[in-house]
């Protein structure tokens, strides 16, 4: 049987994670390889095969509300992992860590004392005019001052080989389970790997969370549940997940109740307080009496309860105002502002359309940019222009002429690519890494990370609603 061949594996016009241009296996990967190629081609498509039934076994699915054909659906984990050497590893923690304790002193000061505002260091149009601003919560301070507890940042490598920030997720960051359970998968799968190479765990993961969570309240024994849309949310295999492991209660909201600005869960043997709660429901929805009054996904007076300091929300509400990508361009000089301190992790150079000079230029050269609305996510309201069609890039100059503050712009940037199983083949694929923070009593990376993969042929569209896959990240001890 003929064992794999990488002799023919194209690792030239892309940073791959696995081969330098000379076709020479990078260090963190020379075991792995060697392990590799004492299997056939079918042994591995066996494996692969195996992941999938393990998948679907677990129940590990997400929903797709766009697709006619089927709304469940796994999302595709291939066996061939993402390997991080520690150096690299600890340079992506500095800057993480950098930028986490940077955006939540910014998310303080926004509705608080403004001081970034009336210096001038960001247009407070900008932030005033963003969706997720919360005028209800001017003046307010969440318990310890933490409003970020709970990070997914998405990183991409570019064809300099050099890490670059894209795009911030403190609102109800998801995909952490599906990182959790990839490596219960791998470790079946390359059970001998794990301990040759050293690679750091993750499985304390919903401890650390647990641990954040309990951190947040000054109840020796806090109860702690998690907020929940219901079955039919596309995260809900994650929510159940992490209840679970955490020891916490999957509620929804109407297993809540407000009394007297005190919030209870109902339970078969009476009501129960409430302390922190780790919401995966957004802002909008969260009470009806002050923001969406068709909401039934909230709890009537949770809002106020949480103004009253009378349960945490983590987290906390208004923290969205990070992900706009508008504000996203301003990250460098807010870090400076506030830690004096130079970016460690850049940012993909970003042309706010909403600045007359930057949209002049896009709308030029509209054929070489990508184009985000700066609301939007899951890689919808994008427009990719060298994959364009010109009645496509008419089309979003339209939408930036008719509201300019609604999207940015960036170059395209070859994201870097890892060795990817497609059907009798081995090619490589674009990625991108997201890593999970979690801030409690200090700022927590955890070592390992969502490595999210373009499975279509050219694609550089990871998300899982268009197509993407995932894979396993192993960081080494050494």
């Amino acid at each position: 049987m003929s064992k794999l061949d990488f002799s023919a594996y194209d690792s030239k016009g892309f940073y791959d994670e696995m081969f330098d241009q000379n076709n020479t296996v990078r260090p963190n990967y020379k075991l792995f390889l060697e392990r590799l190629q004492k299997m056939s081609q079918r042994k591995l498509n066996n494996l692969q095969y195996a992941t999938d039934r393990a998948q679907l076994s677990l129940g590990m699915t997400f929903n797709v509300y766009s697709d006619n054909a089927g709304i469940e659906r796994i999302l595709p984990l291939d066996i061939i992992p993402r390997i991080i050497d520690n150096t690299e590893w600890t340079h992506l923690e500095k800057g993480l860590q950098q930028r986490i304790k940077a955006l939540n002193l910014f998310i303080q000061d926004i509705y608080n004392d403004q001081k970034v505002l009336k210096d001038k260091i960001i247009p407070k149009e900008m932030i005033f005019s963003s969706v997720s601003y919360l005028k209800e919560l001017e003046g307010f301070k969440p318990p310890k001052d933490i409003w970020c507890h709970i990070t997914g940042s998405d990183l991409i490598k570019g064809g300099d080989g050099q890490y670059y920030v894209l795009e911030d997720n403190l609102r109800c960051p998801s995909g952490v389970s599906y990182m959790l359970e990839n490596r219960e998968i791998l470790k079946r799968t390359f059970p001998e790997l794990f301990e040759t190479l050293g690679v750091k765990p993750v499985y304390n993961y919903t401890h650390i969370l647990r641990d954040t969570l309990e951190y947040l309240s000054d109840d020796e024994k806090p109860t702690v549940v998690v907020l929940t849309p219901g079955i039919y949310n596309s995260a809900y295999f994650e929510h159940s997940y992490l209840a679970q492991q955490m020891g916490a209660e999957l509620v929804e909201g109407r297993d809540l109740i407000v009394k007297d600005d005190v919030v209870y869960m109902i339970t078969t043997n009476g009501l129960k307080r409430v302390d922190v709660i780790y919401r995966r429901v957004d802002d909008e929805f969260i009470d009806p009496q002050v923001f969406n009054k068709n909401s039934l996904l909230g709890t009537p007076g949770l809002f106020k309860a949480y103004l009253k300091g009378n349960v945490t929300l983590v987290n906390a509400p208004g923290t969205g105002v990070v992900d706009d990508k508008a504000v996203y361009a301003y990250i460098p000089r807010i870090i400076k502002y506030y830690l004096g301190e130079d970016m460690i992790l850049p940012n993909v150079k970003t042309y706010i359309c909403d600045e007359e000079q930057d949209r002049k230029y896009v709308i030029e050269n509209i054929h070489n940019l990508v184009i985000k609305q700066t609301d939007a996510s899951g890689g919808y309201g994008m427009l990719i222009g060298p994959k364009s069609t010109k009645n496509e890039q008419e089309e979003f100059i339209a939408k930036i002429k008719h509201n300019p503050r609604n999207y940015i712009a960036q170059p395209m940037i070859n994201l870097s690519r890892v060795p990817t199983i497609k059907d009798d083949t081995i090619e490589g694929c674009h990625v991108d890494l997201r890593p999970y923070a979690l801030y409690g009593e200090d700022i927590k990376i955890i070592p390992g990370a969502l490595t999210r993969v373009a499975l279509k042929k050219g694609s550089i569209v990871v998300n899982s609603s268009q197509g993407g896959g995932s894979k396993d990240t192993w960081v080494l001890n050494s």
